[in-house]
């Protein structure tokens, strides 16, 4: 079964379409009119061995809090879609990962239950264009789409560039462990509900 999706948002603020394949190789091409985010969607992508392509185009001449936001919630669209039901799934992720002086923790449950518990303190305000605020506007947009329960922590960390950057690595490798097909559990729905 090929766990891919192809979705669309379009809005007055910005339109999206957002494509992937879960079982990819870490593919990308991204085009959203912000280059750092284009470089942390990268490391979704590298990080989780997952397949992108996103083009937006969003208002930037306001900023780029919708396009980043939208970003997100088309992501975690294409990403409950690529899942289906969950039979098989590990469910649970985690990743901790470190870019010279910061370190990040990031843990995902694909439970259904949508939430975001996140504690990032940047240091800056800006990495090049991108505002650092817009970084828990991505992932509660993500979290609410695709269904998740997701815990961010930037354990440690004096340069902004370097926390951000560890934090959207940790995701995807979290990501890709919970992602991955568990063998011993071919076929069944990873919890006692019978469903997620």
């Amino acid at each position: 079964m090929t766990r891919t999706a192809d979705v669309k948002r379009d809005t007055k603020e910005t339109q999206i379409r957002v494509q992937l394949n879960l079982d990819g190789t870490g593919n990308a091409r991204l085009a959203t009119g912000i280059g750092f985010f284009d470089h942390m969607l990268d490391q979704i992508a590298r990080h989780g061995l997952i397949d992108l392509d996103i083009d937006a185009k969003g208002d930037l001449h306001i900023d780029g809090h919708h396009t980043v936001e939208d970003v997100g919630i088309t992501l975690g669209q294409a990403v409950a879609q690529a899942v289906g039901d969950k039979k098989g799934i590990t469910r649970y992720g985690h990743a901790y990962v470190p870019l010279d002086e910061a370190l990040s923790r990031v843990v995902v449950d694909f439970s259904g239950r949508p939430g975001l518990h996140m504690h990032v303190p940047f240091k800056a305000g800006m990495i090049g264009g991108f505002d650092t605020q817009l970084a828990f506007e991505f992932f509660q947009g993500f979290s609410n789409h695709a269904g998740v329960t997701l815990h961010i922590d930037n354990l440690k960390g004096e340069n902004a560039h370097h926390q951000c950057e560890t934090v959207f690595k940790a995701f995807a490798r979290a990501l890709r462990m919970a992602l991955t097909p568990d063998p011993r559990s071919a076929g069944v729905i990873p919890s006692t509900k019978g469903s997620l």
